[in-house]
């Protein structure tokens, strides 16, 4: 019995993948083998395909740190029955074991989140890694409460849309950054209160709406704004660090007395776990319903139109989610 993946050769050489017939995975006790339905695609399995990684990726690799379909196969005692639908994420799933690139993976059983919905599969494919990271980013690592602002710096990418929608459900006031004016309406229409366009320099900006400065920030650009970003946060507010999105994922010559006197600066790096299985399906329901938005850039039939949606995840032209839909 054969499965159909994308594979990432080697290293370096870009678009050094290719489509080809792989044994069906086989599942080791305490884990899940899941018959794959859709899965996104993310910058970080653009920099795997590369060969620019961190050491824990290995090649030959399938990618994809993340997944939505059925369970094919689970141990009887993990509650998990085939056939019923599933989400996975992160760990180390396309990196130094293989991910959601085909139609099937095998992942740990702690790591698989059960679902009940009648939403279609690209758009359940487009969740699971930027609300897991969204949700992880407000409750790890900022613990945002209802009536407290929040800068989201980094508004266009898929976890910055995420968090604001997740954000005005906790009930705060967002204000989101684009680096182009004319982007400012897509925010306001994922219920962003302030669009802000971003120049490199935002302190002044917010504080010109929020003379005491925002309670949290969520940084999704990088170490490069990191500095400025602390500017707009009111003493004893927090800054989440989650992501580079410019790349810049440390700061030369760093020294605590950086961070402003009495703001606190955090991080979010976490995994499937931090986002349980009623909050999930409590966000299903809220899109379903209209409550909660989701922004799918565009859907792609097929493992062979990868390289595509890595190539419009390069480009970022599009905001949203690209997500791959393959064949029931």
């Amino acid at each position: 019995m054969t499965s159909r993946a994308c594979a990432a050769r080697s290293a370096r050489p870009a678009w050094n993948s290719q489509i080809k017939d792989v044994p069906v995975p086989v599942r080791k006790p305490g884990w899940v083998r899941i018959e794959v339905r859709a899965f996104g695609v993310n910058e970080s399995e653009v920099t795997t395909r590369k060969g620019e990684s961190d050491a824990e990726v290995t090649y030959p690799r399938i990618p994809g740190i993340e997944g939505v379909g059925v369970v094919d196969e689970a141990d009887e005692d993990s509650g998990l029955r085939p056939g019923q639908q599933v989400a996975t994420m992160m760990g180390r799933m396309g990196r130094s074991y293989d991910g959601a690139y085909a139609q099937y993976v095998t992942v740990p059983a702690g790591q698989v989140i059960p679902f009940d919905t009648g939403l279609p599969w690209d758009v359940v494919g487009a969740l699971p890694e930027m609300f897991q990271t969204a949700y992880g980013s407000l409750t790890r690592g900022l613990d945002l409460k209802a009536g407290q602002t929040l800068l989201i710096r980094g508004g266009t990418s898929t976890v910055g849309l995420s968090a604001a929608t997740m954000a005005k459900e906790i009930g705060a006031t967002v204000l989101s950054t684009t680096r182009h004016a004319d982007r400012a309406d897509e925010l306001r229409a994922m219920g962003v209160d302030h669009p802000v366009v971003d120049d490199g320099h935002l302190a002044e900006k917010i504080r010109d709406l929020l003379p005491q400065g925002v309670d949290a920030a969520l940084e999704l650009v990088g170490c490069t704004v990191l500095p400025d970003t602390f500017g707009c946060v009111r003493v004893h507010g927090t800054v989440c660090f989650t992501g580079a999105l410019a790349g810049g994922w440390s700061i030369p010559d760093f020294t605590p007395f950086m961070v402003p006197s009495g703001v606190r600066l955090s991080s979010y790096a976490g995994g499937a776990t931090d986002l349980p299985p009623e909050v999930f399906q409590r966000q299903l329901q809220a899109i379903a319903e209209g409550r909660l938005k989701v922004r799918v850039a565009k859907t792609y039939r097929g493992l062979e139109q990868v390289r595509d949606a890595q190539a419009d995840v390069e480009s970022g032209t599009t905001p949203g989610k690209h997500v791959v839909l393959l064949d029931d």
